[in-house]
């Protein structure tokens, strides 16, 4: 009972001398500039997916982990004891059409507004600007999005800034 009286008179004769705790400072933390040389793009690029010759518009959507694009007739089989796929991809501009057949890399679920997807992904090229990019893509049937090319952020990283006030940056 003694201790409990000792520290109860000590906190109210802090209290009485407006004795105050040190505060805590905290120091903000300010996001450097990227200086890798990354280039400032906008929210629609024009691109291209090879060998296909026509352009794609492409939503660039730094929300997505994993870049997708629209394709039909996905259909999934086996090569040599291999998980393949084959697939097509229709530019919707001019009609080209390709027809595509790939190692799955993986499986991915994909969660949307009000339902979860699964999809194949696959590595596929591309060409942005002056850089053809190598990467993974999911294989979506995009048919009732107005961008059949969606750009995330495991192509995004490291290469490009966006400035969604901006469009078709890259020439």
């Amino acid at each position: 009972k003694k201790i409990l009286a000792g520290i109860a008179m000590l906190m109210l004769s802090a209290c009485q001398n407006n004795i105050e705790p040190t505060p805590v400072i905290e120091s903000p933390v300010v996001p450097q500039p990227v200086t890798t040389g990354a280039k400032i793009i906008g929210g629609v690029e024009t691109l291209y997916v090879t060998p296909i010759q026509m352009p794609f518009q492409a939503r660039i959507d730094t929300g997505a982990e994993t870049s997708s694009l629209d394709a039909d007739h996905i259909k999934p089989f086996e090569r040599d004891g291999e998980k393949w796929i084959s697939f097509n991809i229709t530019n919707r501009k001019n009609g080209e059409k390709h027809h595509f057949e790939k190692p799955i890399k993986r499986r991915t679920h994909i969660v949307r507004i009000n339902h979860e997807e699964e999809r194949y992904v696959v590595n596929m090229s591309i060409k942005m600007g002056d850089e053809l990019i190598n990467a993974e893509f999911t294989l979506a049937e995009r048919d009732k999005f107005n961008y059949q090319v969606l750009i995330g952020r495991n192509i995004l990283n490291g290469r490009f800034i966006v400035d969604s006030s901006l469009e078709n940056t890259l020439h």
